[in-house]
């Protein structure tokens, strides 16, 4: 259900192309390059993205970072601890 929450919230961040996807059923099951992780303290999340060539890639990843942290923590109920956004590409938008 988490892993549903950040693959929907990032992949509707301005400049995300893709959402760490690197196999047919990751695709699918939108799942794939995404980790969740924590304890008591709080959600620790980990997702991949690929970002639209040309945009500023630490402004896109905050924006993924926030957005991310903000609609998991309301829609789960759950402290999100962090949020680690890793840009594994840059390739021409949608």
């Amino acid at each position: 259900m988490v892993a549903e929450i950040v693959a929907e919230t990032a992949a509707r961040c301005y400049g995300v192309v893709e959402v760490g996807t690197k196999s047919k059923v990751g695709r699918l099951l939108r799942r794939d390059g995404i980790t969740i992780g924590g304890d008591a303290a709080g959600m620790r999340i980990g997702l991949q993205v690929v970002v639209e060539y040309g945009l500023n890639l630490a402004e896109v990843a905050a924006t993924v970072r926030s957005q991310v942290g903000y609609e998991a923590e309301r829609l789960t109920g759950l402290p999100v601890e962090a949020v680690e956004v890793v840009v594994e590409g840059v390739r021409e938008g949608r």
